[in-house]
């Protein structure tokens, strides 16, 4: 099967007074049809960077220094901005953190999704845009949605503007959509229901996601594999069997021990000690050493590469060296 999504040994860096800020190092991943990456890490690790320099959406100072990103054949990074603004919204759309920051307060939903059809679907007369977002309304599981539409973002709740992002992202039916944490800021009943949608909807348009979180717990139902970020670099991929079962770098681990189970006792969970480094600086090593309960000599000395295991899985640590020999931890 063709890829619908290449990215090849993206690095993308913010030019700052104070220097480059490395957000996102040689990052490499793919997406076929129908399938769903889940990127996950903590704050600061290049998830929203990633799925930014995809869209052709970052922000000021911020600029791809290096590699491609091949979405249907087209190398998104050589584009023109006339260009990508067709592709954006039309085959590739994004679902942001916040909608009560991206919406617009001063027009009404109709308003907003009815201005998404005229850019990139000319040809519908007003009743028949008036009629496809009454649909796809439906489809997200709005009640009322005729009212919806009448309705300012200000009167719905956050739930319900969640919802009328995934519906403002899907009006176009996109290959790919890119959920940038899209249930940070709702309950838990309502994170379900939004990861359930998006699940239905994936089987009914055959759509691509990449989701974005830093909640491992979020992913476990919906995605097929995943790619963990630690510092702008992808320290492993996996399917998310092998993620959950059989994780292999440090940093993996330590977010696993951070997830709430139902089979913990009180005061059973682990954080991981410490916290990221200052992207300013520049790393010759592994940027988890300091973290790291594991870590070795040679991992202060020299950054390591990828490591191939079994499945595919990829892991970015000197314990998975084809030389490795347990060691005590000398540091």
């Amino acid at each position: 099967m063709a890829k619908l999504l290449e990215v090849k040994n993206l690095s993308t860096s913010f030019f700052t007074k104070f220097g480059e800020v490395k957000a996102v190092n040689n990052v490499s991943f793919s997406l076929d049809e129908g399938e769903v990456l889940a990127i996950v890490g903590e704050s600061g690790s290049g998830k929203s960077v990633t799925s930014m320099s995809i869209m052709g959406l970052l922000a000021k100072g911020g600029k791809i220094v290096n590699g491609e990103i091949n979405f249907n054949g087209r190398d998104l990074t050589k584009l023109k901005e006339k260009e990508m603004a067709k592709i954006r919204g039309e085959e590739i759309s994004m679902i942001f953190q916040d909608p009560m920051t991206c919406l617009n307060p001063v027009f009404t939903i109709g308003n907003q999704m009815e201005e998404v059809l005229k850019l990139h679907h000319k040809e519908l007369s007003k009743a028949e845009r008036y009629q496809k977002c009454i649909d796809m309304l439906n489809k997200v599981g709005l009640s009322n949605p005729e009212d919806r539409l009448k309705q300012y973002p200000h009167e719905l709740s956050g739930g319900m503007r969640q919802r009328i992002m995934i519906a403002l992202s899907l009006l176009c039916n996109p290959k790919l959509l890119i959920a940038d944490e899209p249930t940070t800021a709702l309950d838990v009943t309502i994170q379900a229901q939004i990861i359930d949608l998006l699940k239905e909807l994936k089987e009914e348009f055959n759509t691509a996601i990449i989701l974005i979180t830093h909640d491992l717990g979020v992913v476990a139902n919906i995605a097929d594999k995943v790619n963990v970020m630690y510092c702008g670099e992808i320290v492993e991929s996996a399917n998310i069997r092998d993620l959950f079962y059989k994780p292999k770098h440090p940093y993996t681990w330590g977010l696993l021990k951070a997830l709430p189970r139902l089979d913990m006792k009180e005061n059973e969970l682990q954080p991981i000690p410490g916290s990221t480094p200052d992207l300013l600086l520049e790393m010759n090593y592994c940027p988890f050493f300091d973290r790291c309960e594991v870590a070795m000599e040679c991992c202060r000395e020299a950054k390591p590469d990828y490591y191939e295991l079994e499945n595919k899985q990829l892991t970015k640590c000197w314990r998975y060296h084809p030389n490795f020999k347990e060691v005590t931890n000398e540091r």
